[in-house]
């Protein structure tokens, strides 16, 4: 059986997804009023804070297919002042958004050329590789960075809050 675009962008996207919204409402929980203080909390000076890097999630996931679907990938707005419930809202619309998704659709953009735009630097892929080499590396690392944000601030989560919803065999 031959992996799909969709299965190594948007079926990942959703797994993880799903957990950064399940930590992230776990943090809510724990912190309670302060989960809006631990927006601006970084795990170190040089790094971005809890807000930049759930807006990077998103962007990375929903914001990348959206950059194929463009043939151009720009990075996000980080002077949206998100509130904490703005940041969970962003994250389930990126999955309403993913899940409204065909697989048809998204792997009709295997081949398609596209740029990142970062200023006046373009860097040129092919769909594919952007996904696979840029997007889901990036992703991925931003979901790990909120995560230990969160966990730094005592908010007790596992592995398994990371992981999300495996796609295990039936």
């Amino acid at each position: 059986m031959a992996i799909s675009l969709y299965d190594i962008s948007v079926r990942s996207f959703l797994q993880t997804l799903g957990g950064v919204a399940g930590y992230l409402e776990k943090a809510k929980g724990h912190l309670g009023d302060g989960a809006e203080a631990a927006l601006d909390a970084r795990l170190h000076a040089d790094m971005w804070p809890l807000r930049a890097q759930v807006i990077s999630v998103e962007h990375h996931s929903r914001g990348a297919i959206a950059g194929v679907q463009a043939g151009v990938f720009r990075p996000p707005n980080f002077n949206a002042e998100y509130d904490y419930p703005g940041l969970q809202a962003l994250i389930a619309d990126a999955i309403s958004e993913l899940k409204a998704l065909t697989p048809e659709a998204v792997n009709a953009l295997e081949g398609k050329d596209m740029v990142f735009e970062l200023g006046p630097r373009q860097m040129p892929f092919v769909s594919h590789d952007f996904l696979q080499s840029f997007s889901l590396p990036n992703f991925h690392f931003h979901a790990t960075t909120a995560y230990g944000i969160l966990r730094h601030a005592g908010v007790p989560l596992g592995k398994r809050d990371y992981l999300g919803a495996m796609r295990i065999k039936a």
